[in-house]
């Protein structure tokens, strides 16, 4: 006997950017409105999710996210992508509001951070005002000092 079972797939790229964190979880939402995820599988897409953003790191990176809904549960592949990224998305000072609120909780300066994650005063003062994002490989370090970053 053969089972054939519907399946839905969606498949979107998204830039290898902290800013892209907000649309991926936006896509995984919508993915898994009618078979949410438990708490744990949630996790583990979200570690998959963030491997590959580093592993993605460059100007030309990108990742692609694939989700198949099946009528009992979701797969999801998290891949880095061969193709060019979209345009970025618009930037929503998400990580800017996160650094600034974590400097102040630390009470740290500018400077002090930039020391400690090897960038310049400059470059800090830029990721607060929501001019520029951090590169991955910034992430990470930024990820070591202070945890996950958590974006809205």
């Amino acid at each position: 006997m053969i089972e054939v079972l519907p399946v839905e797939v969606r498949t979107r790229l998204f830039p290898a950017r902290p800013a892209a964190v907000p649309e991926i979880r936006d896509f995984i939402r919508q993915c898994t409105a009618d078979a949410p995820l438990s708490e744990a599988d949630g996790r583990e897409v979200s570690k998959a999710v963030f491997r590959a953003l580093l592993d993605s790191a460059g100007p030309a990176g990108a990742i692609q996210i694939s989700c198949r809904t099946y009528p009992d549960y979701v797969e999801f592949d998290v891949l880095q992508a061969l193709a060019e990224p979209p345009l970025p998305a618009p930037v929503r000072n998400s990580f800017a509001d996160w650094i600034t609120e974590t400097l102040r909780r630390e009470g740290l300066s500018r400077e002090a951070v930039a020391r400690e994650l090897g960038v310049s005063a400059k470059t800090v003062s830029r990721w607060v005002g929501g001019e520029t994002e951090p590169r991955l490989r910034e992430l990470r370090r930024i990820q070591e000092r202070f945890g996950a970053v958590q974006l809205s």
